[in-house]
């Protein structure tokens, strides 16, 4: 087994190297790519969109990116899985002779484990989940459209979801941070969480009591995974020294890519998705649903999301750090539900008065 994972490796890094030489021009390309599946735009572009258009997409988007990148951080603490930025430097694989170079890039130095590769997990988690849905309510609303047309509607829609899983796996093994068949696992593993997420119902009424218990668990359940493994001298941060160690540039390597902080942050995105959907300020701004006040909505989000996004938490203390990025990550859906709306929803009361 050992053997054939090397060989796995070896090829990995092959691919790297083959891709880092012949498509050096794209390497723009790669990096967006890489920088547009992470799934911080997610929480802060699609979610805000889809939630103001369509109520339930954009809750079952957060449902999708958080619960599928809990399970892509236990799947990453049990397998075990290597990056090739660091792999390359440490196997016994290649020898000084044969031992490939391969580019390393600012987003090349995550901390975690490799496998299943997060990016590939959660880019095909949201845009199945987005996919489906639009299909679901184009083809719905369309009862009389003929079926050549809907297969052309499926056709580009599938064609459009795997063209960007294709990019972002790409993308992935080009700056070193995945081998391709970590990617390949993410791609498989999102889709089913987001096809799991098609079946179910009970996330659309679910009370506060419901978010607060299943934040609480999943944390719980991930920090005490987390504590039996190093009582028993298995250290699940093995990845973090590495990462130091490996990296060229010190500074590329952040602490939000850090399992806890991954973990925090999408707790904190459900738990706040929970708050503000049981908030009187949503209860009272619910029955708004004209077109201007939904673009009102859209578009102050938009813009006053991008500004607090660029409020960063302070990295010298860990603790305070996860504590903070929580908090952030609970504001952002908090906001888009209630906050925002309810702000909009009054300005637009007050014009209407002046007018009248």
């Amino acid at each position: 087994m050992t053997t054939l994972m090397e060989a796995m490796h070896g090829y990995g890094v092959y691919t790297t190297q083959y891709l880092q030489t012949n498509y050096q021009d794209a390497q723009g390309w790669f990096l967006f790519v890489s920088f547009a599946a992470d799934l911080r735009n997610t929480f802060f572009v699609f979610f805000p969109l889809w939630f103001h258009l369509k109520e339930s997409v954009g809750i079952k988007l957060i449902w999708v990116a958080v619960i599928g990148d809990w399970l892509n951080l236990v799947f990453k603490w049990i397998l075990f899985g290597e990056r090739p930025y660091w792999w390359v430097h440490e196997t016994a694989y290649f020898n000084d002779a044969t031992r490939p170079h391969i580019e390393q890039y600012p987003m090349t130095c995550e901390t975690g484990p490799g496998s299943p590769s997060g990016h590939a997990m959660g880019a095909a988690g949201v845009y199945y989940a987005m996919v489906t849905s639009i299909l679901a309510i184009m083809l719905s609303k369309k009862k009389k459209r003929s079926s050549n047309k809907g297969m052309y509607l499926r056709g580009a829609l599938w064609a459009f979801f795997w063209a960007v899983q294709v990019c972002v796996c790409l993308s992935r093994v080009f700056i070193a941070a995945h081998f391709p068949h970590q990617v390949v696992a993410g791609v498989f593993t999102g889709i089913a969480v987001a096809e799991a997420f098609n079946r179910v119902q009970w996330i659309y009424r679910a009370s506060l009591k419901q978010y607060f218990g299943i934040t609480l668990f999943l944390t719980s359940f991930a920090v005490g995974f987390y504590l039996l493994l190093k009582a028993l001298g298995v250290d699940l941060l093995w990845t973090l020294e590495k990462a130091q160690h490996w990296c060229v540039n010190p500074a590329w390597v952040h602490m939000d890519s850090t399992p806890f902080a991954s973990l925090l942050r999408n707790m904190g995105t459900l738990f706040g998705l929970g708050l503000g959907l049981h908030s009187p300020l949503y209860t009272e701004t619910k029955k708004n649903g004209g077109a201007t006040y939904r673009a009102g909505c859209v578009i102050a989000t938009l813009l006053l999301l991008h500004l607090f996004d660029s409020i960063k938490p302070p990295t010298h203390t860990a603790a305070l750090y996860y504590l903070l990025s929580f908090c952030k990550s609970a504001t952002v859906p908090l906001a888009t539900v209630s906050i925002i709306p309810y702000c909009v929803s009054g300005l637009l009361n007050m014009q209407s008065k002046k007018q009248l």
